[in-house]
């Protein structure tokens, strides 16, 4: 199964966008937490509970479901080690001590058989190589009628994010084509592939939330400057400045400046599904 590993996506992961994502964990936190308790709620985690998470990142989700399972644990799963460095601060910090991190490729990972009452995912499903290969090992890593919830993002057009990332798009190329229009991209697909990775029950529901993407204006706006998609694509487009990307975003940010920061509304799709009873 080595095959479906994705060289460049550990690379990245380990490097500048691991880097990125767990310097500012803090803020990226802030962008996606209102995704958290919907996924917490949907897996429908217990004391007791031995809890997955995959795709952890800098594992907040992670530690609120270390939380949430109180004399159980929660384990998560990322490629990037600068992220699962933070994740172990962060658990250190907070005093979560039921919660533990390991760095490898959900697709391949050799979890123990029928380990898990649940697995969850914040958007870290996404970048399979191979889901329906991804999602069967995920399967196998979870007891007889154990639970799967976890968030895909919708397609951008027509979101917040699709109105100020197509701002910069305008200048750059159109990066906003995402894993959200792959796999993940409508109900019938998921149901599809869970089906074929052996899970059963599944459901599909569009759920959105409010993420905080800086203090204000020029804060944001920085911030998703050294996002990856946009500094890579600001490094191919030569023929534009730094400049015009940074007004374009700005320009667009300005419709969703509150109180407490500029808030933009994500969507995604909030996936539940369950492995058969014997």
């Amino acid at each position: 199964m080595t095959e479906i590993v994705n060289t460049a996506q550990s690379e990245a992961w380990n490097g500048y966008e691991g880097e990125h994502w767990a310097g500012h964990y803090d803020r990226y936190d802030a962008v996606n937490h209102g995704f958290d308790e919907p996924l917490l709620t949907a897996a429908r985690i217990a004391d007791g509970d031995r809890v997955l998470d995959i795709g952890c990142g800098n594992g907040q989700l992670t530690r609120a479901a270390a939380r949430r399972a109180g004399t159980g644990s929660a384990t998560g799963v990322d490629l990037s080690g600068p992220m699962l460095a933070r994740a172990r601060e962060r658990a250190a910090v907070e005093a979560v001590p039921n919660v533990g991190f390991e760095q490898g490729d959900a697709q391949i990972h050799p979890f123990p058989d029928a380990a898990y009452a649940a697995a969850l995912s914040r958007f870290g499903i996404m970048f399979f190589t191979d889901p329906v290969a991804a999602f069967a090992n995920i399967a196998r890593a979870l007891r007889p009628g154990g639970r799967l919830a976890f968030a895909a993002m919708t397609p951008l057009p027509g979101t917040d994010l699709g109105a100020v990332f197509g701002a910069a798009a305008a200048h750059l190329g159109d990066f906003t084509v995402s894993p959200a229009e792959g796999p993940f991209s409508e109900p019938d697909r998921i149901r599809d592939l869970l089906s074929a990775a052996g899970f059963h029950e599944i459901g599909v529901e569009y759920r959105e939330a409010e993420g905080i993407w800086g203090d204000n204006i020029a804060d944001a706006t920085e911030f998703i400057m050294g996002w990856g998609p946009v500094r890579y694509h600001r490094s191919l487009a030569g023929f534009v400045t730094d400049d015009e990307v940074r007004q374009a975003i700005s320009t667009a940010l300005l419709p969703y400046v509150t109180p407490g920061g500029i808030a933009l509304r994500g969507s995604a799709w909030l996936v539940t599904a369950a492995t058969p009873l014997p």
